[in-house]
């Protein structure tokens, strides 16, 4: 990237005054910040007008695209009326509404929408409900966890707990209650003349073995429906899931989807758990459901799980708050991005817009000798690279950067998650521009 007075300007001043996530900062040494003056659409624009198409929605989060007018708009509008009260003790009329709101999207099987800023706090308000659910039902002997290998939740420690991603726990080790792994139903692990399916039956059996063995000190299963993202863009078959349903309700055991990456039409449903016709006992949204305007996540959860916490006795309630809680911009601007959904039948369009984004890697990537494993699941594409050598990613970025691509490998995986705007002529640079990158980053 040509180091330009306005753009070096912002990266001194932001290497001497931010500490930047997920990085070593010592690598910006080498690897230049990317100053950001505005986005548009499906593109972000450095100081100087350089673009890049947001192949990554910015960490998985700007569904419609950058300075979207209906959601910023409404933005506006909410501005002029309330821009914040604490929920407790008051409410107001967007918290309500997008309670209301989300609650039909699930039939109602899901509602009593409780509210946080991100999404780890969602893992957190989730493992802290499901203990406290048990304790209160008698059974405080029930305080374990369980996640699937390779899972990733969040990086708070009650996150970390469920989270099996070596670079992110393994530092943290001594501070974090550590919960059970079982297998994943990566698709990926099929043997010779195995499907899918058969891949989740077998996890299934092993997670059955582990629950008739722990449930009794067992309160919740925790997984990411059809897509591990953080792990490397790991596919299942809905099978697990209606699989994983049946034996939580056989052994007493909590079922929590973590739908911050794939819901909200990301893995071409609504929800995700939508393809395995089941609901789970905590649904919990962050990333997309608010357009990525602004920060706000959701617990969602079952009468039963409410009616648990609903008592004269103060200790027997959910103590947990933010000071943001159910902020209202943060709720406009979900109830904005719903209104998106609902005019534009996303969901349909969306599943047109996939078939053209898979067809469009197919052609530029499906032959090529190092992919591996080209994969799709709604509006997630990936495929691994196969022999990349030491420093891929970080080579990759920056190829994918001079071709004006955004994307960030996960180690050798390559995927894209892009917003659910992209015209056919974006689809096709993104896949062309990708097959570019990879071929500069093996050269």
């Amino acid at each position: 990237m040509p180091s330009t007075p306005a753009n070096a300007n912002l990266l001194s001043r932001s290497l001497a005054a931010v500490w930047h996530p997920c990085t070593q900062m010592k690598h910006h040494e080498q690897l230049p910040l990317i100053p950001i003056a505005r986005g548009e659409g499906a593109w972000l624009y450095d100081m100087d007008g350089r673009r890049y198409l947001d192949g990554i929605s910015s960490w998985w989060v700007n569904l419609f695209g950058h300075a979207n007018p209906r959601i910023g708009n409404a933005l506006k509008a909410q501005l002029d009326t309330l821009e914040h009260v604490m929920l407790a003790g008051f409410t107001h009329e967007p918290v309500v509404e997008l309670s209301e709101r989300l609650a039909a999207l699930t039939d109602h099987n899901l509602g009593h929408a409780f509210y946080a800023s991100d999404g780890a706090s969602a893992t957190e308000i989730a493992l802290k409900m499901s203990a406290h659910y048990w304790r209160n039902h008698g059974q405080p002997d029930k305080n374990r966890f369980l996640s699937l290998a390779g899972s990733y939740h969040g990086e708070t420690v009650g996150a970390l707990a469920v989270t099996d991603v070596a670079i992110f726990r393994d530092a943290y080790a001594p501070l974090v209650r550590a919960g059970a792994c079982v297998p994943s139903p990566d698709a990926r692990h099929a043997a010779p003349g195995e499907s899918a399916a058969d891949v989740a039956r077998r996890a299934a059996a092993a997670l059955e073995a582990h629950l008739a063995e722990h449930a009794r000190h067992t309160a919740a299963l925790i997984v990411e429906p059809l897509v591990q993202c953080a792990s490397g863009m790991v596919m299942y078959d809905p099978e697990y899931l209606r699989l994983a349903r049946a034996l939580c309700d056989r052994y007493q055991v909590h079922l929590i989807a973590d739908e911050i990456a794939v819901g909200c039409g990301r893995s071409g449903s609504f929800f995700a758990c939508q393809q395995a016709d089941i609901w789970p006992d905590f649904l919990l949204l962050s990333k997309g459901i608010s357009g990525g305007y602004l920060p706000l996540s959701i617990v969602l959860t079952t009468d039963d799980m409410f009616a648990a916490f609903y008592d004269d006795d103060t200790a027997r309630g959910f103590l947990h708050s933010h000071s943001y809680t159910g902020n209202p911009l943060a709720c406009r601007a979900a109830l904005a991005t719903l209104d998106i959904f609902e005019q534009d039948d996303v969901i349909a369009t969306n599943r047109q817009r996939a078939r053209r984004l898979g067809d469009a890697f197919q052609a530029a990537l499906g032959a090529h000798p190092a992919v591996r494993n080209l994969r799709q699941q709604g509006m997630i594409l990936a495929f691994d690279v196969a022999d990349a050598p030491a420093g891929f990613s970080r080579r990759f970025f920056t190829e994918a950067l001079d071709r004006e691509l955004l994307l960030r490998p996960i180690g050798n995986t390559v995927y894209t998650l892009p917003p659910y705007i992209l015209s056919d002529e974006e689809i096709t640079f993104l896949a062309t521009q990708t097959a570019a990158a990879l071929e500069a980053s093996l050269g």
